[in-house]
């Protein structure tokens, strides 16, 4: 492809819209996603099959009240319990959900609830997935911070007084390599007591380095469960290989990593079949790997360039709510993660319930740190926001809502000797 897109955000070539033309309405053009690509690492596990024949035999509708009555009187909630609970038929009973979840997260994580901020380091990116506001022929301002600008940026998150970080960065290894990635790691490691990625899947020597280099743990979204779905989404790039990115986590935990995140963003395809597989996903890998912390991320779609061209699915706040809720009754001992896209009422209410980390300070844009913070431009330049925050609130003030709803806000747990 031509790559001065994404180089130096130049408009498109007339061979690249020729290229994007094709990829678009010709699926004849586009790779076979479930096929890896050179430099791919294969491994050999059993997990994708299990969760996709779970997933592909789910019928939501067969589920009645009988079901999910049955599922909220069982002690251990079952797979076919947790299909009940996810089913249309649980939606009225939301309200003896949330009591259970509230059971569930007060037994194992008592009344404690994490922060965190994301710092995205750049945002060029080779693939080409429709619903992304960071793809490759998306006109936007591109930005690769170099490590005297990301220091400044974590020195500025660390004064904040926040303690966990997750580093993010487009999926591009031409211009944010393995290499940049673990520096910084390094320099995080100087400010932060956690620090966790968000990068492009890697294979298990690379995620090896980049925990030798300070990373605790790794996060990646599936986006989509749906293979025929995510071949629709991506048409472009690393990302488009299906099986590559879903073993990421376990690549991850073989190679040292502590703990590993799942997510679908919710919309893209049947929300229902996506929540089921994510928590099938660590359900699986839980057994497999008993001693990784595992948690779940519980994205929506939100407004980005392109939104109207993917035709999203709605969920609505109480479909996520009953899909949460069903997340901590399944996986009671899952740490459950409710990012800035959601509500302040929102994330106010779900703590109570579930969820038992929440983003704080948040931006999704490239170098802006010192402007939201401070209400001063750090570099003459910033790079462009990957999707619209919804909650837009300070550490400091997070930290005194969550206390106010009688929670303990948490920064760190670890004591590294």
């Amino acid at each position: 492809m031509d790559n001065r897109f994404f180089v130096d955000g130049a408009h498109l070539s007339p061979a690249a819209l020729e290229k994007k033309h094709k990829l678009e309405t010709d699926p004849a053009s586009r790779t076979n996603h479930m096929e890896y690509m050179e430099g791919m690492e294969q491994i050999q596990s059993d997990i994708m099959g299990k969760v996709l024949s779970e997933m592909n035999s789910y019928d939501c509708s067969k589920y009645t009240a009988k079901d999910v009555k049955a599922a909220l009187e069982h002690e251990t909630c079952t797979i076919d319990d947790f299909k009940a609970l996810l089913s249309p038929a649980a939606e009225p009973f939301l309200e003896q959900m949330a009591e259970r979840a509230r059971f569930e997260t007060s037994k194992h994580f008592g009344n404690t609830v994490y922060l965190f901020t994301p710092l995205y380091i750049a945002n060029y990116c080779e693939n080409y997935c429709v619903y992304c506001g960071f793809n490759c022929y998306n006109n936007i301002s591109r930005m690769k911070l170099s490590m005297e600008q990301i220091a400044r940026e974590m020195q500025i998150i660390h004064d904040s007084g926040m303690e966990e970080i997750l580093i993010l960065t487009g999926e591009s290894r031409a211009q944010s390599n393995v290499e940049y990635i673990g520096e910084a790691c390094k320099l995080a490691r100087k400010y932060f007591r956690m620090v966790g990625l968000e990068i492009y899947p890697v294979n298990v020597d690379e995620y090896k380095y980049l925990h030798k280099c300070g990373a605790d743990y790794v996060t990646v979204f599936q986006e989509t469960y749906d293979r025929c779905r995510y071949s629709e989404l991506h048409l472009l790039g690393h990302k488009r290989v299906y099986p590559y990115r879903f073993d990421a986590q376990e690549r991850a935990l073989m190679g040292g990593m502590r703990g590993v995140a799942f997510s679908a963003l919710l919309g893209l395809s049947d929300f229902r079949k996506d929540a089921l597989a994510s928590a099938l996903h660590v359900y699986f890998l839980q057994r497999k790997y008993p001693h990784a912390e595992m948690s779940l991320s519980c994205p929506r779609l939100r407004p980005i360039i392109n939104n109207d061209k993917i035709n999203p699915l709605d969920v609505h706040e109480t479909q996520l709510c009953q899909i949460i809720c069903a997340y901590r009754i399944f996986l009671p001992f899952v740490g459950i993660t409710v990012s800035s896209r959601e509500s302040e009422s929102f994330r106010n209410g779900i703590v109570k319930i579930a969820a038992t980390k929440v983003s704080a300070g948040v931006s999704t844009g490239i170098g802006d740190h010192e402007s939201k913070y401070n209400g001063k431009k750090s570099n003459e330049n910033e790079g462009d926001e990957q999707f619209e925050i919804n909650d837009s609130r300070s550490l400091d003030v997070m930290y005194k809502d969550i206390a106010a709803e009688g929670l303990q806000p948490v920064l760190n747990d670890y004591i590294y000797m």
